[in-house]
């Protein structure tokens, strides 16, 4: 294998992982500034949330094609083109009022982003010394909580103490930097003998890989109907002054990170439980969401639980697809990204129109019924494997490396 000075390839990766904080900043930043947005767009809220949900949708559609075509470019040129495309459109939203234009602009690097994501983790693997792997690919995707623990926040606090458009010229410096280490530290990479296309598609085939998709969709539906449109419940369900939704979703962020620790050892010890369980936890927080959100402190408290309980979203629902797709795991984990996002697409419109419908309060029993659902989900798919819910931790098949969402 090419190897370059040990100092380029130790700072690689810490770049990748900057580029990776960059893009989930521009990805989930608006959820912190909706409402701002909204209005300097000129729309209504649950419009807005469209913003969302088109990015989200369009890492659906595009994601699984893309990383192949991806592959069979230059890795550094990809990588350094894909954070360029950040930068530029997070200057153009700091510049537009329009909302046809915003939304475009949402559309644009959400076609980068699954790319951009799987061939990081790939080189990322790659750079790492023998035996490394897995924790260069850990620090990659460090950058994943660290744009919801700090990005998203800082987004939120820009616009309450700046204005709406400093964050977004933040989030374009954020990028360009990253996009400048890339094109500085990242090595050239050999190519390598890649799976076939038609093995890679063969998954496809499998009935219980569909169910595991069908409950990867629902849980991340279930998360973000809620989770879309944080801001709006907090100022107009509980009441929270404006300036104190920065610090609110920042302590959402780190409470989060933490979280994730948590359920990474869960799942280490027992996956099925733990994967059978994260629905029904997040039933249960929407119902906890439902009585608290009207009451300020108990609001404040629940929000760090929905914190924590967030958190394993990421990797429980990755483990259990990359179940059924242990002999193509770079083509499971772009499923997982496509899925993940299309569930982010359903459950910020659902949140949408029940803002629209019903209002901002009845947000928590949307989200409780698409949990139930993607329980269902779970259940239907351990019914056609039950040998595997005797398997010892310790035998199971080996997991595919780890994706990010959004």
């Amino acid at each position: 294998m090419h190897r370059t000075a040990p100092a380029r390839n130790a700072l690689a990766v810490p770049v990748l992982a900057l580029g990776v904080f960059g893009i989930i900043t521009t990805e989930m930043g608006v959820v912190g500034v909706l409402p701002a947005l909204a209005e300097r767009l000129h729309v209504a809220p649950a419009t807005a949330g469209w913003l969302v949900g088109a990015f989200a949708l369009t890492v659906a559609a595009t994601g699984p094609a893309g990383v192949l075509l991806a592959s069979r470019l230059r890795r550094k040129t990809v990588l350094a083109t894909a954070l360029a495309v950040f930068a530029g459109s997070n200057a153009l939203y700091a510049l537009s009022d329009s909302f046809p234009l915003v939304l475009a602009l949402r559309i644009l690097p959400a076609l980068f982003h699954p790319v951009f994501f799987a061939l990081a983790l790939t080189a990322a693997t790659r750079l790492a010394a023998p035996g490394k792997a897995a924790r260069a690919a850990t620090t990659v995707f460090a950058g994943v909580s660290a744009g919801f623990a700090f990005g998203v926040p800082l987004t939120s606090y820009l616009a309450d103490h700046l204005c709406l458009p400093a964050a977004f010229w933040s989030a374009a410096a954020l990028n360009l930097i990253a996009c400048a280490g890339v094109l500085a530290f990242f090595p050239d990479l050999p190519d390598t003998q890649r799976p076939t296309y038609g093995g890679q598609l063969g998954i496809l085939r499998r009935g219980r890989l569909w169910l595991a998709v069908a409950a990867v969709t629902l849980v991340f539906a279930a998360m973000f109907s809620g989770y879309g449109y944080i801001a709006e419940y907090l100022q107009n369900v509980t009441g929270l002054d404006t300036s104190l939704t920065g610090p609110a979703l920042m302590a959402f962020g780190v409470v989060m990170t933490a979280g994730n620790l948590v359920f990474g050892r869960l799942l280490e010890r027992s996956p099925l439980r733990t994967v059978t369980a994260y629905p029904i936890l997040y039933l249960a927080l929407y119902l906890l969401l439902d009585a608290a959100g009207p009451h300020p402190a108990p609001m404040l408290a629940t929000v760090l639980l929905w914190g924590a309980v967030h958190s394993g979203g990421l990797a429980v629902t990755q483990a259990w697809l990359a179940r059924d797709a242990t002999d193509a795991p770079e083509f499971g984990n772009s499923l997982f990204i496509s899925f993940s996002n299309l569930g982010i697409t359903l459950g910020t419109t659902l949140g949408g129109a029940v803002v629209t419908t019903a209002g901002p309060r009845h947000l928590p029993l949307a989200g409780a019924a698409l949990a139930a659902a993607a329980l269902t989900a779970v259940l239907l798919r351990r019914r056609l494997d039950p040998g595997q819910d005797r398997q010892d931790p310790s035998e199971r098949p080996e997991r595919a490396h780890p994706a990010p969402t959004p």
